[in-house]
């Protein structure tokens, strides 16, 4: 029994250690077989379906080769590639041919930029741009509006002094400066404040004189003689007048009165409530009769002196308001009133003077600082005949014909230069606000002006652009009126017209170089001076040029550069522009001629071929930098 129980249960073979480590290498054998087959499916998937797109594109090529599928118009690539094979490039100054690829003009850097592409319907007057050169030129467009336009002046003045409230104090008479009471340039004084002390002996004997005169006149009161009494009072009144032509204020002389004794030193008071401006004496000093000892100013009102040119100035009148910005306080506006405009024009600098009164009752402002100006004139001050604005703190009031600053609600004088006042009206300031003019506005950079030529381009329908011929009235910084030309809601080109106005030229259309051109009824600036060049040939060489029309050079008309020379090449008259032709005509005579024998010069209103050489792409080389010089150099050469 023991040795039953002592015995061990039999293990299959399988089951015994030695067999485990098979089972473990079979279990990951098949595990790396699984791994690499999900491996080989990731990569051949992918590449099975590359393969049969690369098969199907190469099917459908071959198909459309030989014309068994149709490519039924191509898509948006073929389209733009259409369009790039038949895009023209442009310099906007036209400084160069058209060009088959982009780039920068080698004359003058510009970058060119597609011309009209021609897809859409265009004439004379017009030009079609499709979207996409439309895009590139950055073509942009403000419709034509009715509104009141309101002219801005704006001009750089210099605080100055108010001449009129300049004031001189001299010595009356000769004598020494005891005392100085104003003794630096700046002090501000009130009317009648001492200044000076003077010693004169001369003003001693003129006070002792007065003195005996007075007692003298009091004398004869009593007496019975009338002729004794008119003598002592002429003496009397003659020495008073002495002692004021000396400078003695009514309150000084009936001090000395009141003393009854002679004075040899005399206060010298402040003529007006200003400030010292200069100072010329110092104390102990000895001045003379006539010497002067301060220079005093008024600066509770100042004068901004401005230079407006002759066509601002025309619109400004006597009293309007004019506002300003100082430039030692930035931010705080003044206002103040025209006071007077130069009636005469500045040969030198061709400016009119302007004199604007500004107020300065808190003394910030401070002569000889600059301030920028600004006077708005409406468009009624312009275009009529009888100058008239509503200003509010003018209407129905009275008004100083020599001080604007001086304004009253009722009639009176002038307190500085006493004049009677005015009413404001007669200047034309009415007392109820007027109806202000209304004009067509367009945006300034909307207009191409060429000499006595403006034109700009209407947008007639979507891409296509019309050239107008149109009569400018006001300009103003960024607005301008146009009197002809235009109708109400027109839509004109404010941002690439230059470019549109190249494309006009390239086709031969009226441009801003020659708006007449095809125009009825528009008269040629230059006719009468081609006229005047021609009728300088005899009668058979006037016909001759009249039938060749333009030069076969430059296609420039006869006539536009003055009497156009003569030349004989080859049996055949010929007329040029001008004597600069001459050597271009006999290095190609041949080809001129020809030209001249097909009729291309007389009938060629700008569209035939220039003269120049074709340009080919533009290329950017990079130098490589000098080995001699320490800083590297970029060269940019175009290769033609």
């Amino acid at each position: 029994m023991s040795e039953a129980n002592n015995e061990l249960p039999t293990i299959p073979e399988e089951h015994t250690p030695q067999t485990v480590p098979n089972a473990v290498e079979a279990q990951a054998t098949g595990l790396q077989s699984e791994s690499q087959y999900s491996w080989i499916k990731l990569l051949v998937q992918p590449l099975l379906l590359l393969g049969a797109g690369a098969i199907l594109i190469i099917g459908l090529g071959v198909a459309q080769k030989l014309g068994w599928v149709s490519s039924g118009g191509g898509g948006a690539t073929h389209v733009a590639a259409t369009e790039a094979s038949n895009t023209r490039y442009i310099c906007p100054m036209m400084c160069t041919p058209p060009q088959a690829e982009p780039g920068r003009c080698p004359v003058c850097a510009m970058e060119l930029v597609p011309a009209a592409s021609g897809n859409g319907p265009s004439d004379s007057r017009s030009v079609q741009l499709d979207p996409v050169a439309r895009r590139i030129a950055n073509i942009r467009t403000a419709a034509t509006k009715r509104m009141s336009l309101e002219r801005t002046i704006r001009a750089i003045g210099e605080l100055s002094y108010d001449e009129g409230s300049l004031k001189t104090l001299s010595a009356y008479v000769d004598g020494r400066l005891e005392k100085l009471y104003a003794d630096y340039t700046g002090v501000v004084v009130e009317k009648g404040d001492h200044l000076a002390l003077v010693y004169s002996p001369k003003l001693f004997s003129a006070q002792v004189e007065y003195l005996l005169s007075k007692k003298a006149h009091g004398n004869s009161q009593s007496s019975s003689l009338q002729r004794v009494v008119e003598s002592s009072s002429n003496l009397y009144k003659s020495a008073k007048q002495r002692l004021i032509e000396l400078g003695m204020t009514e309150p000084q002389i009936a001090q000395l009165e009141e003393q009854g004794e002679a004075n040899s030193r005399m206060h010298l008071c402040a003529p007006i409530s200003g400030t010292v401006i200069e100072k010329l004496a110092v104390e102990g000093q000895y001045v003379k009769e006539g010497q002067v000892i301060y220079q005093l100013a008024d600066l509770s009102t100042v004068w901004l002196m401005l230079e407006l040119f002759p066509e601002d100035a025309a619109t400004i009148h006597y009293g309007q308001k004019v506002e300003a910005e100082v430039q030692s306080l930035p931010g705080k506006t003044i206002s103040g009133r025209v006071a007077f405009i130069d009636p005469t024009v500045d040969p030198m600098k061709r400016t009119v003077g302007v004199r604007v009164a500004v107020p300065n009752p808190n003394g910030l402002l401070r002569v000889g600082d600059y301030a920028k100006a600004t006077i708005r004139a409406p468009l009624a001050v312009a275009e009529r005949d009888s100058w008239q604005i509503y200003d509010p703190e003018l209407a129905g009031q009275w008004i100083s014909p020599r001080h604007p600053q001086i304004v009253r609600s009722s009639p009176g004088q002038c307190p500085v230069c006493g004049i009677d006042l005015v009413p404001a009206a007669d200047f034309g300031f009415t007392d109820k606000p007027v109806a202000m003019d209304q004009c067509l506005v367009i945006p300034r950079s909307a207009v191409l002006m060429n000499g006595g030529h403006s034109v700009v381009y209407v947008e007639t329908e979507p891409g296509r652009f019309e050239i107008r011929h149109v009569t400018v009235g006001m300009v103003n910084a960024d607005q301008v009126g146009v009197l002809d030309g235009l109708e109400e809601g027109d839509l004109v080109a404010t941002s690439g017209n230059f470019l549109i106005d190249s494309q006009m030229q390239l086709a031969g259309n009226p441009s801003l170089i020659d708006p007449t051109k095809g125009m009825h009824g528009v008269v040629d600036t230059e006719s009468a001076e081609i006229e005047s060049a021609l009728a300088m040939l005899s009668a058979a060489d006037r016909k001759l040029a009249e039938e060749q029309s333009v030069c076969p050079v430059t296609m420039y008309p006869l006539g536009s550069m003055g009497v156009p020379p003569k030349v004989e090449v080859e049996g055949r008259t010929v007329f040029l522009c001008c004597e600069g032709c001459r050597e271009v005509l006999m290095e190609e005579s041949t080809k001129y001629l020809a030209m001249l024998s097909k009729g291309v010069v007389s009938n060629s209103s700008g569209e035939g071929e220039s003269d120049l050489p074709e340009i080919g792409a533009m290329e950017i080389i990079i130098s490589e930098p000098s080995s001699e010089s320490s800083v590297e150099k970029t060269e940019l050469e175009v290769v033609r």
